[in-house]
């Protein structure tokens, strides 16, 4: 591609029609084939920037190509007033679904919170106006939900309730016609109660990193491919993680950055990656335990053992791999940057 065809990466996911998305057997026929399936439940999981989003479009791509009404709601663009009551926010929820499905909100002809409750209503709401005036399967795209977490009174009443209508469809045929797909950062799970909230249930897609194969393609696409291709320096530095790698080679195909200044600048403020590992840092100097754990892990030249709930956190957040107790770097630019970042800070 000529460099005015390329994409950032910054500039959010990748368009359902772009050709820098690469599809990561099996992630991708295993969500079309299961949102097919009566009152199917996908979730899709992962650490941010790895590419959820971008498969949550195609899969809602692909149910409306089977016919299906489809409706996708980030919480990220929910306003912060619609938090400050389950009520509320159920209510604003169900009026969502409605209007996007073209219909006219009924909510009042369904709705009594001081009788039945919040969850009640809205149930009832789905299932006795908004499923029975739509012929086809709805498929719900939620994605950001980990916005929801830090607001226990809406997250610990929402998410239960989504199960249940999940598995409504299992006793009742109205609910088969309800299809969820659910996307999260792995980043912060909260104090959900992991047996109540639907991310036990349903499909579980995990996003890997790129392979080796995967990253050559990507390359090729943003027109640098040949004999001096920049994959294996790359993989070097950040592995198969999509959007550092993709950041890179968008930078390399617009002749921004050369390939040795990458090298010689990526675990610096100075480099390409400067603000994405100012993120996770940020994040490490809230939680000096969670530190500790990582400074002992890039520390090490061999896999070392950490704490559990360490390392079950920072393994969420991307930051290292774990291979049964052990733990190290999840890629080489972890292990320079916060070696040198995180001893100024414990």
């Amino acid at each position: 591609p000529l460099p005015r065809d390329l994409e950032s990466p910054d500039n959010g996911p990748v368009g359902v029609d772009s050709p820098f998305y690469i599809d990561r057997p099996p992630a991708e026929s295993r969500s079309y084939e299961k949102i097919v399936l009566p009152g199917a439940l996908i979730r899709i999981k992962a650490p941010r920037q790895m590419g959820k989003t971008s498969l949550l479009n195609r899969i809602l791509a692909y149910a409306g190509k089977q016919g299906y009404q489809t409706v996708s709601l980030n919480m990220e663009a929910v306003e912060e007033a619609k938090f400050d009551k389950l009520d509320n926010f159920l209510r604003w929820f169900s009026s969502y679904v409605t209007v996007k499905l073209n219909l006219q909100p009924e909510l009042d002809n369904y709705w009594n919170e001081d009788i039945y409750g919040s969850k009640v209503s809205c149930k009832t709401y789905f299932e006795c106006y908004l499923l029975p005036k739509i012929d086809s399967p709805i498929v719900l795209g939620l994605d950001g939900v980990d916005r929801l977490f830090p607001y226990h009174h809406i997250s610990n009443e929402f998410f239960p309730m989504l199960r249940t209508w999940h598995e409504e469809a299992k006793n009742q045929d109205i609910w088969k016609k309800f299809r969820l797909v659910v996307a999260h950062s792995t980043e912060d799970y909260g104090k959900l109660d992991i047996n109540q909230s639907p991310f036990n249930v349903g499909e579980p897609i995990e996003l890997p990193e790129f392979t080796t194969p995967q990253v050559q393609e990507l390359a090729r696409r943003h027109g640098l491919d040949g004999k001096d291709t920049p994959v294996p320096q790359l993989m070097e530095i950040v592995g198969g993680h999509p959007y550092l790698i993709r950041l890179a080679l968008y930078r390399l195909a617009l002749g921004e950055v050369k390939l040795e200044d990458l090298r010689r600048d990526a675990a610096t403020d100075a480099g390409i990656y400067n603000a994405h590992l100012r993120r996770h840092l940020a994040t490490l100097q809230q939680q000096p335990k969670l530190a500790a754990a990582l400074q002992k892990v890039v520390s090490a030249s061999e896999p070392v053992k950490i704490d559990t709930m360490q390392g079950y956190k920072l393994d969420s957040m991307g930051l290292i791999k774990r291979n049964g107790d052990n733990s190290s770097p999840r890629c080489n630019l972890y292990r320079f940057y916060f070696s040198n970042h995180l001893g100024d800070n414990l």
